[in-house]
């Protein structure tokens, strides 16, 4: 007993400091940031004296590397910088591509070190529990992401007819995107700004157009590009063109709320049978638990019980594969 109790301090102590190393860490990062930008570090000031010895002055903010140096020196080996930069940046997050990974790593170690000291469980299935725990930040980006681009696109419609507005105002394409910063809420000010000062510090409007598509992964936006480099190369009405494309991209977010509603109760029932092994499952494991110890202790329950929830995931992706239907 006084064993058992002197673990359960030992990883109570843990914890505790895990928690005050993180927040310390979350605390310090965008003071840190702040005074990278400010004074610079070290590595940018021996770039900055190389570039002013050569003659040449750059005007663009070198991305410093993250304290992290495994996470770094990971990302660094196969090339993940660019595929989880914009993955955090689509997510609004102003994070280093390593730190996500450390987030990861930390998580993943943290939890499955808690599942062999606390649940009575095998090693491989504390090594599985922490596997799903480390995928829980990237799930929470992706969340973030989803939440994002849904937003945006909810918004897209009025800021065409915005724009549309504005020039038949008398102000020029430019103008009018410099205007919406002022006049919508995050996500759309955020990007229509960072494009007009893109195009304000001398990139063309094509070029800042098309990072503008690629920064936002939707149809819609794809749309509202093309248009308005065809109209640049072939002239036209773009405001009516806007106008028009905002009525469609109105008419097909009414089409996707009626599939969506006829669509509910196949969504409910995949909910429903997905749901329901696992409620079995606990209840089993208060009610009977000698019953279901078989599935964890046995080599062939762990098969069995292994091949259960592959099974059930798999059925979960295909009825809401189903269900899901892209307008």
């Amino acid at each position: 007993m006084t064993f058992f109790v002197g673990v359960l301090i030992l990883v109570w102590a843990a914890f505790i400091a895990a928690w005050f190393a993180v927040s310390k860490y979350f605390k310090s990062s965008d003071v840190d940031k702040i005074k990278a930008r400010l004074l610079g570090t070290p590595k940018q000031k021996k770039a900055q004296a190389e570039a002013g010895a050569a003659g040449k002055q750059s005007v663009m903010q070198v991305e410093t590397k993250t304290k992290n140096h495994l996470a770094q020196l990971v990302v660094d080996k196969y090339n993940l910088a660019p595929r989880i930069g914009v993955f955090l940046e689509q997510a609004g997050l102003k994070w280093a591509p390593a730190r996500l990974i450390h987030i990861c790593w930390m998580t993943f170690l943290a939890t499955t070190i808690a599942a062999w000291l606390l649940l009575p469980l095998p090693h491989l299935v504390g090594i599985l529990i922490g596997f799903a725990a480390g995928a829980g930040p990237v799930g929470y980006v992706w969340f973030l992401r989803r939440s994002r681009l849904s937003r945006f696109e909810s918004l897209f419609p009025e800021t065409l007819e915005f724009i549309a507005r504005s020039m038949r105002a008398g102000h020029a394409f430019s103008v009018s995107l410099e205007m919406i910063h002022r006049e919508f809420p995050e996500p759309i000010a955020g990007e229509f700004r960072r494009t007009f000062e893109e195009h304000n510090l001398g990139l063309p409007i094509e070029v800042a157009l098309q990072k503008f598509a690629q920064r936002v992964p939707s149809l819609d936006v794809h749309f509202f590009v093309s248009a308005v480099l065809l109209q640049k190369r072939t002239g036209g009405n773009l405001a009516e063109i806007l106008d028009k494309l905002a009525y469609v991209i109105r008419e097909r977010f009414k089409l996707r709320g009626r599939i969506r509603a006829v669509s509910a109760h196949g969504r409910m029932t995949a909910t429903a049978l997905s749901c329901i092994p696992i409620a079995v499952a606990i209840l089993m494991f208060y009610t009977n638990p000698d019953y279901v110890q078989f599935f964890f202790t046995d080599d062939v329950g762990q098969i069995m019980m292994g091949s259960a929830i592959g099974l059930q995931v798999l059925g979960y992706l295909i009825m809401k594969k189903i269900t899901n239907i892209e307008v």
